[in-house]
């Protein structure tokens, strides 16, 4: 499939104007004024303001009946840039460190080949989604109606992964990312000097115990074939070398692949807190919280997804295992049957890993992803 060069420029030089200015979950103003003017420009009818910024660009064409959705996430990361480049981010401490502005502009690639190609019958809703990074936004435009209002027989989106090469693609059937949850841990004690620990419930060695009991869940409440993974990244407590703290309060994250594993993670760490509060006779309140669900890949939309790729990419497999890392486009695959692929983008230049200060999206990219979302159109949709 033949991309003008142009056209490439174009994007990348948008791409780019995205990257100088990134804007966190839920303020994306700019950028989906930005995607709603160029959708508009090439002829879509386009919505905006879906569950907060998100906006939907449709694009019909034939007498065809079905519909599909082709999602690109919009929002960038609360850290600093240091890639050093001509338009690297110009907002202090907010940088787009996911390739979400590639993400967008691949989209709008591919809205604007399909709408001068007009290579499909049926509908294709453009779904430009805000708040990504931790905030939910995929549940935010589902919750406002998303497929109540642009109806969709399948969803497909794409990531890139600076773990496969370029011009490389996985996907597979079942999960392909990991459920997120969050769990907050206060422990409270009595609090004392340090030299009389025998006059103290001790919150610190409740801590202790409890870091280390935790850490048995996955290697011994879990069956063998099971997949989780349980850590502790923050632990706070005390301010002096010599007293013993009256809280302590312990942080940290689970990542499964099913429902029944989740709820079996949450119930062991609730009765491990419990048994340690009445061994150390100290008072352990627990918080709890399910970020996203794992994204999980319809059989049929993951045979479909990899034949597209199949046909763009010159190494497109079945990935062998689901990653640990999350992606909220598991709310929209909750609500209608889908697909989740990863895109390679690792070259010589482009080594940095996602979430990494260094990291930038590979524009070589955006040529094939338009490809793939094209390929989709073209099978799911045929124009005769």
């Amino acid at each position: 499939m033949r991309i003008d060069d142009q056209d490439l420029a174009d994007l990348a030089a948008l791409r780019r104007d995205l990257h100088a200015h990134p804007e966190l979950g839920f303020a994306e103003h700019r950028t989906a004024a930005i995607i709603a003017e160029a959708l508009r420009a090439a002829g879509l009818e386009v919505t905006t303001g879906i569950g907060g910024t998100g906006v939907v660009g449709t694009l019909r064409n034939g007498p065809g009946n079905g519909a599909i959705g082709f999602r690109a996430d919009m929002d960038a990361l609360p850290f600093a840039e240091q890639t050093g480049l001509p338009y690297a981010s110009k907002t202090p401490g907010v940088f787009h460190g996911c390739g979400h502005d590639g993400h967008s502009a691949t989209l709008i690639g591919a809205a604007r080949h399909l709408a001068k190609t007009r290579d499909f019958s049926g509908t294709i809703h453009f779904i430009f989604q805000p708040a990504e990074e931790g905030q939910g936004g995929a549940d935010a435009m589902v919750r406002d109606g998303l497929f109540d209002r642009f109806p969709c027989d399948r969803v497909f989106a794409l990531h890139n992964w600076p773990d496969l090469p370029l011009g490389s693609a996985r996907t597979r059937p079942g999960p392909i990312m990991a459920a997120a949850d969050r769990f907050e841990i206060a422990i409270s004690g009595k609090g004392g000097h340090a030299a009389m620990p025998h006059q103290t419930p001790d919150a610190i060695l409740a801590a202790a115990t409890l870091v280390q009991q935790l850490n048995t869940i996955v290697a011994r409440r879990l069956p063998p074939t099971e997949s989780a993974v349980l850590s502790v990244t923050k632990v706070h407590g005390g301010d002096s070398h010599n007293v013993i703290p009256a809280t302590v309060t312990l942080t940290g994250t689970v990542r499964t692949f099913s429902p029944d594993v989740q709820d079996r993670i949450e119930e062991s760490l609730r009765a491990i807190c419990d048994g340690v509060a009445r061994s150390s006779e100290t008072q352990i309140a627990v918080e709890y919280i399910r970020y996203y669900p794992a994204t999980v890949n319809d059989a049929e939309s993951a045979a479909i997804a990899l034949a597209a790729a199949q046909a763009v990419c010159g190494d497109a497999q079945e990935a062998p295992a689901p990653a640990f890392t999350s992606e909220d486009f598991a709310f929209m695959l909750r609500a209608r049957p889908g697909a989740y692929l990863w895109m390679g983008q690792r070259d010589d230049t482009h080594v940095a890993a996602l979430h990494h200060p260094a990291y930038d999206f590979n524009d070589a990219v955006t040529p094939i992803g338009i490809a793939w979302f094209a390929e989709l159109a073209r099978q799911q949709l045929p124009a005769g």
